[in-house]
């Protein structure tokens, strides 16, 4: 976002979500996310989807669950 100089509130009008989820997605607290506003904040940041996430693995939670 601060390299497209774009804030909060303008990638979530661009996007068609509120702020609020914008700044779960943000701080990493989103269970999950649509493929289709996956797809949305990469066209409006022009970015891939390995641009703006990253894997971290549960350390409490088993490969088996």
């Amino acid at each position: 976002m601060a390299k497209r100089n774009i804030n909060t509130g303008e990638l979530a009008k661009l996007v068609g979500i509120t702020p609020a989820n914008i700044s779960i997605l943000k701080t990493g607290k989103a269970k999950a996310v649509r493929f289709s506003t996956l797809e949305k904040i990469c066209q409006v940041l022009d970015c891939q989807p390995g641009d703006i996430m990253v894997y971290e693995p549960d350390p409490f939670k088993s490969v088996e669950e």
